[in-house]
């Protein structure tokens, strides 16, 4: 039932130890905070298509995943409102998807057992793949190679399990200097 209220796939697993563990409110939303940080910089990446899509905004932000992050990068759609509605369904979907197959998996996963080790590349995976797609997609590889860049150095400075959070600030830092320099020049 977590799934209707929480949002973050790793943070449900996270949430059922701190729960049991007897962890402060305060623990477990800056725990939450932190694990689904990458998602708000998933949409920094379309700011500009969610600040026009008007009331659906705040849902578009706060229903980006790395699902919905891959369909839309790999949206080709040339009308406007049109490609703003398929977003906006995407993220829609995702979410109705999401609580319905968290329930469904639930319920089998009590039923029937089953293996999972050896899945856990499934992420590694679709990074890769969006990563290889947006490379394609553009002849400006500065952003990526960046991220690359201050990625491989964060997890050397920070260890790795707390490269992310840094690396991800470090890079969209860098990333606005950049872009608001070429706003002026």
């Amino acid at each position: 039932m977590a799934s209707f209220g929480v949002y973050t796939g790793a943070f449900q697993f996270v949430l059922i130890t701190l729960m049991s563990s007897g962890a402060s409110m305060v623990t477990i939303a800056l725990t939450a905070l932190l694990m689904s940080s990458r998602q708000t910089f998933y949409s920094i990446t379309f700011l500009k298509d969610f600040k026009s899509m008007g009331k659906r905004m705040p849902y578009m932000v706060l229903t980006m995943s790395d699902e919905t992050y891959a369909v839309n990068c790999s949206l080709d759609i040339d009308d406007d409102k049109e490609r703003k509605d398929t977003m906006f369904w995407v993220a829609m979907f995702s979410r109705i998807y999401w609580m319905a197959g968290s329930v469904i998996g639930g319920v089998l996963g009590q039923l029937i057992p089953f293996e999972l080790e050896g899945i856990d590349f499934c992420m590694t995976a679709l990074f890769v793949t969006i990563f290889i797609d947006q490379w394609e997609k553009t002849d400006r590889h500065t952003p990526a190679l960046l991220g690359i860049a201050v990625g491989i150095i964060c997890l050397v400075i920070f260890g790795q399990g707390s490269f992310m959070l840094p690396a991800l600030l470090i890079a969209s830092a860098i990333l606005i200097m950049m872009q608001r320099k070429e706003q002026t020049e």
